[in-house]
């Protein structure tokens, strides 16, 4: 997919300061110059084109509840059976396949830590399949964002 110069002032200016009001899409759609509508239609466009892979928020987890990362060993004939369930239960907010005996893993948010236990434990339930809680010892924030116009030298 080529992007168009609309496409990468999008993608440029909401890596980051993604704004947060009851309508940030039409905020976006003032500083672009275009209609609401149309930003709504250019993200669902570049995400369903694999050009960026979500649209949201991210915020620091610990002043917004509680959070783990968990892992399960999911037999490899219902590896996409078992994901679907990951992925239908309240606060899961990824998910992804590892090559490890623990090959599903996932990030589970609450409001709170008796919350997260509760939904990790009727989780497992509902799997029947042994669950690994990994806690966060230590936080790390890691930019992820990149300038669209980059390139690489010759």
């Amino acid at each position: 997919m080529r992007l168009d110069s609309t496409d990468k002032q999008l993608i440029n200016l909401y890596q980051r300061n993604l704004p947060v009001c009851e309508r940030p899409y039409l905020e976006m759609s003032r500083q672009l110059g275009i209609s609401e509508g149309e930003v709504i239609n250019r993200l669902q466009t570049l995400q369903s084109d694999q050009v960026i892979s979500r649209v949201g928020p991210v915020f620091e987890h610990r002043r917004a509840g509680a959070s783990l990362l968990a892992a399960v060993a999911a037999p490899d004939e219902q590896m996409d059976l078992v994901a679907a369930r990951i992925n239908r239960a309240p606060g899961v907010n990824h998910n992804y396949a590892r090559e490890h005996t623990y090959n599903l893993w996932f990030v589970m948010t609450a409001p709170d830590e008796d919350t997260l236990d509760e939904r990790l434990d009727e989780l497992e339930h509902q799997l029947r399949l042994p669950m690994l809680r990994l806690p966060m010892v230590e936080g790390y924030h890691i930019d992820l964002g990149f300038d669209i116009d980059w390139k690489a030298l010759p």
